[in-house]
């Protein structure tokens, strides 16, 4: 009984139970756990904002180049010369084209076509869903190859290029930084390249057989006469047809 009244009388065995001795063990890391999320935090919610702010000034400001670009034009000097071109200087059916072959559903998704991304899941193929919004933030923010770094990157500014840019922006940018081949970058060049025209000037078939390589630029040719520049006339003509085309106000 005295014991139980000394205890009572103590206002400290009242107000701060002893802390265990594991609690007090894991205190300084549970500090320095605590001081790296506040620091990557920090440093994460500047590197979103830097990421706006680019994506932002890239929907009026073309870009002057990229990584690709840069590194493609060391490989491959003295290829066709790289100049801009704007939406309305390039023929309907290189921009239809492109979509039938990249993207069909680019006027239907928000940048991530999430119906093929599940088809390609359910089919376990191997083969990507990447949209032309996706590639656009790869081309002109990002590098090539695969890596989780990369992806996450891309992942952010997808949705923030929808966002901020209209469509027929996304696919003007798209157009004017793909690589067509080994040191070949932008439409223009490409148009000048292959068919000595310019790019208001080029056939449907034309078109189909440049986009037919973008999937990989490095080792294919534009074939008019080819099955795959088959496919994708037949992929431009049904998206006129059906109206999958409408977000880009294209001449009909």
């Amino acid at each position: 009984m005295p014991r139980r009244m000394d205890t009572l009388e103590d206002p400290e065995a009242l107000t701060e139970p002893p802390t265990p001795r594991a609690r007090r063990r894991w205190r300084p890391f549970r500090r320095m756990a605590l001081w790296f999320w506040g620091w990557f935090s920090w440093i994460g919610a500047r590197l979103l904002a830097l990421m706006f702010v680019l994506v932002f000034l890239f929907s009026f400001i073309n870009p002057p180049t990229t990584w690709t670009i840069i590194q493609g034009q060391r490989e491959f000097p003295g290829r066709a010369e790289r100049a801009w071109v704007g939406l309305d200087a390039i023929s309907p059916h290189m921009v239809r084209a492109v979509v039938a072959a990249e993207d069909a559903n680019f006027c239907n998704h928000w940048g991530f076509d999430m119906v093929e991304i599940r088809r390609v899941i359910a089919s376990g193929s191997s083969r990507g869903a990447s949209t032309i919004s996706q590639q656009t933030a790869k081309n002109v923010f990002l590098w090539q190859g695969r890596s989780w770094p990369r992806k996450v990157m891309e992942t952010a500014y997808t949705p923030m290029i929808e966002a901020l840019w209209s469509k027929r922006r996304i696919v003007e940018v798209y157009l004017n930084i793909a690589e067509f081949g080994r040191g070949v970058f932008g439409i223009k060049a490409a148009a000048e390249y292959y068919y000595q025209t310019t790019p208001d000037k080029l056939s449907l078939r034309q078109a189909a057989a440049l986009a037919s390589i973008l999937p990989a630029p490095r080792t294919r040719n534009p074939q008019t006469g080819s099955a795959r520049t088959r496919a994708i006339v037949s992929g431009a003509q049904t998206i006129r047809a059906d109206g999958r085309d409408s977000c880009l106000v294209l001449e009909r």
